[in-house]
């Protein structure tokens, strides 16, 4: 994956520079393919310096395509189509794995306490309950310790509160009751703390794009149906292995261009607009969860699915048979069957981290 192969290029050029190491400080710039590095200015009295330094080391790796200083001491980093189109079959190959990376390894991190988040007494409560939770679960991924909770905790039962027949259940099993788990959970986890919640059962339940929570739900499913359209469309009886959906793209994996990538030949040119967003999109999914975790932040880590969730569903909504195979002229990475494959499975693998169900058909 671009981002997290970019975190080791640049943790290797501050150590050739003779500095210690890092936050590297990964940031998008808005052009597909290009990324932003603030390393440099917590590096030494000179971070243009610093920086040109770093920048120099950077442009030997053969899937960068430049790597120039810009500003006060930033590193604006771009890899090459190549690369960028690669990200989709990356994404696939890898799975759940994916969303991980080793950008917190080292960090330890306590447990989440125990008991479940949407049986708290109110919405706050529950709020703060799943963001502890969920910032284990972001941490880990991203390659943290989770120390084992105190033997107190382990062994403190979990007793209901006590209701009588008249008492109404709390807000959020109210709402899980009536907009289903998985509804519940993704509002709770976008919810961005300090801020008061505002929240209704029956918003959270609603079937409209507008819905966050099922708005992602929806583009993974979205993208299902394109694997499932081409399958469908080449006589297969099912979806299968990866191997096996691999096996209707064209072209040979030949030359490798990058960190676990290859470059899949037969471009004529850079791939189209709507793939590189897409793959530039999934190619932040283990930037975007260490980010989160290291700021105890979820509802960032959510609310980049939803900004995932939109893109997916315009790329694959481009055409009218978004799970087509790839013509001859067209870069594997770019054509809709594999775009439909990263995207589900980036979509799921990310979803996961936040308790979330993948569905097929929604």
């Amino acid at each position: 994956m671009i981002t997290r192969d970019l975190r080791h290029s640049i943790a290797r050029a501050v150590a050739a520079a003779g500095f210690e190491s890092a936050e590297p400080g990964l940031r998008p710039t808005g052009t597909p393919g290009q990324y932003s590095a603030s390393v440099a200015l917590a590096l030494g009295a000179n971070p243009r310096q610093t920086a040109a330094a770093l920048a120099a080391t950077l442009r030997e790796e053969r899937w960068i395509a430049t790597a120039e200083v810009t500003g006060p001491g930033y590193l604006t980093v771009t890899v090459t189509p190549e690369a960028l189109a690669s990200v989709a079959d990356t994404v696939t190959a890898e799975g759940p794995a994916c969303v991980t990376s080793d950008a917190l390894a080292g960090v330890t991190v306590p447990a989440a306490p125990p008991g479940d988040p949407l049986a708290a007494p109110t919405w706050e409560k529950a709020r703060t309950a799943l963001a502890a939770r969920l910032t284990v679960s972001l941490a880990a991924a991203a390659g943290a310790t989770v120390a084992d909770p105190p033997a107190a905790e382990r062994k403190r039962p979990t007793l209901p509160a006590r209701a009588s027949s008249l008492d109404s259940p709390p807000p959020p099993a109210r709402a899980v009751s009536f907009a289903g788990r998985d509804a519940v959970t993704f509002t709770l986890a976008r919810a961005i703390p300090g801020k008061p919640l505002r929240l209704d059962e029956e918003i959270m339940a609603r079937r409209v794009p507008a819905n966050p929570a099922y708005a992602v739900r929806y583009a993974h499913a979205r993208a299902a149906s394109g694997v499932r359209w081409a399958v469908t469309s080449s006589a297969a009886d099912t979806i299968g292995s990866v191997e096996a959906l691999h096996s209707l793209l064209a072209g040979p994996r030949s030359e490798l261009v990058g960190p676990g990538r290859r470059d899949t030949g037969g471009y004529g040119g850079s791939p189209p607009r709507g793939a590189t967003v897409l793959t530039d999109a999934l190619s932040w999914l283990p930037e975007r969860v260490a980010t989160a975790a290291r700021r105890a932040r979820p509802d960032e880590f959510a609310r980049y699915l939803e900004d995932l969730a939109s893109v997916t569903v315009d790329v694959l909504t481009a055409v009218s048979r978004p799970g087509s195979a790839p013509g001859s002229n067209k870069a594997p990475g770019s054509d809709r069957l594999t775009l439909a494959i990263a995207a589900r499975t980036g979509l799921a693998a990310a979803l996961g981290l936040l308790g979330v169900t993948a569905p097929e058909r929604l």
